[in-house]
């Protein structure tokens, strides 16, 4: 409920604070970002998908205009850009992990692979210089597909002699297998998963900057995590003290995962430095950052559902293969395993599952997580195969479901597939989404849409993702090489206004509004008198970074715990004023009272005498108003929701415009309802994005032909409906805000929705499979074959 005090607590659809800076070009972004005699790199990058570099001759380079130095892979050694997930194959063997040089080292292994690096007075002279290196290329065959690494006749990386990064399972085989021979039905169904181009707003920047005096490096990046950055890159790739190294990750526009990443660049400008003697600035181009950042999605899947007489599941098997580019990015392993294998019990009570995942490298950009990573993958595989499912044994796509659903009452529920969910109420959500698309309405909207000519279809989708990433324990059993808890520092200054230091960091998802909130409720101030200060690991202790929709989930909980060490302590100092034991003293609504009377301080009265300590017992009570706070939680969270699309099809064109979309979503708590309903927003336009638009495709020698947005088709406002959202709450179990996390929804629980409805408009015309993106070729090539 909103706070009655100062009505911006939880539950109050407060306006964005930050958006103010945002709006009117007051942010303050990597690329506003100059530092005194600041210089200027360019990287040159493979033009070729695999081939050996015989020679560089960089002669002319250094010798053109505004040229400070010229750097090439023999130059810059330092370690690998490191991995941060180990998988084990299915015989325990660990997965093959290949050096990765953040400048080439006598081979490239895409198009886009860092070759050299020129630093120079202005970016245009660093350009103009790259043309003027000399690479002797020997061009070698590439392994562009997954099909063609598999044969291994194109080895990427010598030295591990395939191209099978690993083998991996979960789940009894053996009874999945008996299932499926025992079953009444089985449902199978052959399926792609796209492989997209990450697009946020602000391309990937960084500076590098060293100050000689004191021995101290700053890196300035883009980034979703900078602690992670810095532990990654002083650690492993350039030996710098931790304390040594200082990364701000200041406004940042959009990640969606690919900011997650540790990249090349950021250590190519920080190690390049000193060696310059002054600072280095590097910015992305956007038709760079088709080839620079990591790509995401790219699988390819087969899987089996069994089901009895009555259409209730009883096993499913799923093979996948997942595309891995040319090196492991940071946590690339991770995303067709533990993020997606995981999650293929979805909302049913699937008995038996197994899922075996072939992880592969390729002469393509590497790829990693993308908003949803893996939760994406696996949705669209089950609610794909359940719609079909559905269809062969005539059960209709809505009770098929129900039927399966896990039921609200079955909560702490275990999968077979490792997960134990905490809550959930799935025919709920179904069955407000139902009502709230008026699919009771649809024969008649589809039957006025035939009058016109065009086809119209409706999709279902009941999704459920793993979310709020965290538990140390568990991530580390399952390979990952980090604690994933989360940080949070409250900071009161003398006049009552608090400063929180958060550990996550806010690249666009209202932090600043949201986490305010949250204090606000707690100690009952006005939300101007609060600041959320994140992404200088000189000013945050420590932290995690932003991904996973773990921010509320699990930095929203270390917050809260910190608030309350704050309100412990300031009870204390109230009592000592006030003459009172500390167990006496109440605190609502801002002000510490005396239980029983009207002696009372209110909290800035508290907080001027923590910093003015006259009369402490300073053997009992130390001064200041300052507390941290880590917290690891139990368990992952776990959003659920139903989406609904409705599409109609012009058949002479094969264009598809989604004319309804509904999404009801159970995030747990919601904190702010504006900021809820902006992220679900966002993220079912990248969803409708990837099923209809969206494809990043290379041609056979491993040519990105999809490198601009000439070629890469992005939605845009006038590609998708007003949407209908809204949320059906079961609250988190296990942190004391009751939150799940709802930044990846929408494009978790979309594209099987689009694609449902797209085979539905299709199916009386005899189409029975459509793959992503459904592009109004494709459509009108499946209609003429049909015929």
């Amino acid at each position: 409920m909103p706070d009655g005090t100062t009505g911006t607590g939880i539950g109050a659809a407060v306006k964005r604070v930050e958006d103010f800076r945002f709006l009117t070009g007051r942010g303050n972004y990597t690329d506003d970002i100059n530092r005194p005699g600041q210089t200027y790199a360019y990287i040159l990058r493979s033009p070729h998908a695999h081939a050996k570099i015989k020679s560089i001759d960089s002669t002319a380079a250094k010798a053109a205009k505004g040229v400070l130095a010229v750097f090439t892979g023999e130059d810059m050694q330092v370690g690998s850009l490191p991995c941060g997930w180990q998988i084990h194959s299915k015989d325990g063997s660990p997965m093959h992990e290949p050096e990765h040089p953040p400048l080439a080292k006598g081979k490239v292994r895409y198009v886009g692979d860092q070759v050299a690096v020129v630093i120079a007075e202005t970016y245009a002279e660093a350009k103009d210089a790259a043309e003027q290196i000399s690479v002797d290329y020997e061009v070698l065959p590439a392994a562009a597909t997954m099909a063609a690494a598999l044969s291994d006749k194109v080895v990427l990386h010598e030295d591990v002699g395939t191209n099978l990064c690993f083998d991996w399972e979960i789940g009894d085989e053996a009874a999945v297998d008996a299932a499926i021979a025992g079953a009444a039905h089985v449902t199978k169904i052959d399926l792609v998963n796209n492989r997209l181009v990450p697009n946020a707003m602000e391309p990937r920047a960084a500076i590098g900057e060293f100050d000689a005096a004191s021995g101290e490096y700053t890196l300035y990046t883009t980034s979703q995590n900078p602690h992670v950055i810095r532990l990654l890159m002083g650690a492993f790739v350039l030996s710098i003290p931790e304390h040594k190294l200082r990364v701000v990750a200041p406004d940042v526009g959009g990640g969606f995962g690919s900011k997650i990443y540790h990249y090349a660049e950021e250590a190519i400008v920080t190690w390049a430095a000193p060696k310059v003697g002054r600072p280095i600035k590097w910015v992305a181009e956007r038709s760079e950052s088709f080839i620079s950042d990591a790509h995401g999605r790219d699988q390819i899947n087969h899987a089996e559902l069994a089901l009895d007489k009555d259409g209730k599941f009883l096993a499913l098997k799923v093979q996948t293969q997942a595309n891995m580019g040319a090196y492991l990015s940071t946590f690339a392993p991770c995303v067709p395993t533990y993020l997606s294998a995981t999650l293929l019990a979805g909302t049913y009570t699937t008995p038996v599952i197994h899922a075996n995942v072939k992880a592969i490298f390729t002469n393509t950009v590497p790829v990693d997580a993308y908003r949803g990573a893996g939760r994406p993958e696996a949705t669209y595989l089950l609610e794909r195969i359940v719609d079909q499912a559905a269809r062969e044994t005539g059960i209709d796509k809505v009770e098929i479901r129900r039927r399966n659903f896990i039921p609200a009452d079955a909560f702490p529920y275990q999968t077979p597939v490792a997960l134990q969910y905490d809550s959930g109420d799935y025919e709920a959500t179904l069955a407000s989404a139902t009502k709230l698309a008026d699919v009771a309405g649809f024969a008649a909207r589809k039957a006025e849409a035939a009058s016109r000519g065009k086809l119209r279809g409706m999709g279902f989708s009941t999704y459920l993702e793993a979310c709020g990433i965290a538990p140390s324990a568990v991530v580390g059993s399952l390979g990952a090489r980090a604690g994933l808890y989360e940080s949070a520092e409250v900071r009161v200054h003398p006049t009552g206004s608090v400063t929180v230091f958060t550990g996550t960091h806010s690249h666009g998802q209202g932090h600043e509004t949201t986490f305010a909130q949250l204090v606000s409720e707690r100690l009952g101030l006005p939300m101007e008198n609060i600041e959320i200060s994140h992404g200088d690991t000189n000013k945050v202790q420590f932290g995690m970074g932003t991904y996973g929709s773990r921010s509320l989930a699990v930095g929203g909980e270390a917050l809260i715990r910190a608030v309350d060490k704050i309100i412990d302590k300031a009870k204390k100092i109230a009592a000592h004023v006030l003459e009172a034991s500390a167990e006496d003293i109440e605190f609502k609504d801002g002000n510490f009272t005396v239980a029983g009377t009207d002696r009372s301080m209110a909290f800035g009265e508290v907080a001027l005498t923590a910093y003015v300590p006259h009369n402490f017992p300073h053997d009992e009570l130390e001064p200041g108003l300052d507390e941290k706070a880590f917290y690891d939680p139990a368990n992952f969270t776990y959003p659920g929701g139903c989406h609904i699309c409705e599409v109609e099809i012009d058949p002479d064109t094969g264009t598809t415009t989604v004319v309804n979309f509904t999404a009801v979503d159970d995030v747990g708590r919601v904190v702010n309802p504006m900021i809820v309903e902006g992220q679900v927003h966002g993220g079912v336009a990248q969803g409708i994005g990837q099923a209809l638009l969206e494809y990043a495709a290379y041609d056979e020698n491993g040519q990105l032909v999809t490198g601009s947005y000439m070629d890469y088709t992005m939605p845009r406002a006038d590609n998708l409906p007003s949407f209908n959202v809204a949320t059906q709450s079961t609250l988190c179990t296990h942190n004391t805000l009751g939150v799940k996390g709802v930044g990846e929804v929408g494009a978790i629980g979309s594209p099987p929705a689009v694609i449902n409805a797209v085979i539905d408009a299709l199916w009386d015309k005899g189409v029975r499979d459509m793959s992503m993106p459904a592009t109004p070729e494709k459509i009108w090539s499946a209609l003429q074959a049909a015929e």
